[in-house]
């Protein structure tokens, strides 16, 4: 599947659409092309975390902005920040061009092991979820 309702397999997801990569010990989270199809044209990412600091699973993280509105991004799981994107702060298009690799938004150690759940969805889940959608 390609284009807004693509769903990469090597990740989980939200009903929000935000997405979960596990990397080692840590998860990047970043959104998926549907909420970027969405939104539109991305205009500004404001990540209002820091490093160290611990979030909540569905704690806001930060804004995204586009031309047609603002909107929370939420944490899809709990645990400690390790860092936060910086370059995509000042490069907010990457969401557009690339939401899956090059615009990872923050790096969390999280609490427990990625695992499917209620609240993370496996890519056949967040798939069907889509298309529910419409």
């Amino acid at each position: 599947m390609t284009g807004a309702k693509e769903v990469r397999t090597d990740r989980l997801y939200t009903r929000d659409h935000e997405w979960v990569l596990s990397r080692g010990d840590e998860v990047l989270v970043g959104i998926s092309a549907f909420a970027v199809d969405q939104l539109g044209d991305i205009t500004l990412v404001d990540l209002s975390v820091t490093p160290g600091q611990h979030l909540d699973s569905h704690q806001t993280f930060g804004t995204i902005e586009s031309v047609k509105t603002l909107s929370d991004l939420f944490c899809p799981v709990s645990g400690t920040v390790l860092r936060i994107h910086q370059e995509l702060l000042d490069k907010p298009e990457w969401v557009n061009e690339d939401c899956w690799d090059k615009a990872w938004m923050i790096a969390i150690r999280p609490d427990e092991p990625l695992k499917p759940s209620d609240d993370l969805l496996d890519p056949s889940n967040y798939a069907t979820h889509l298309e529910q959608a419409g």
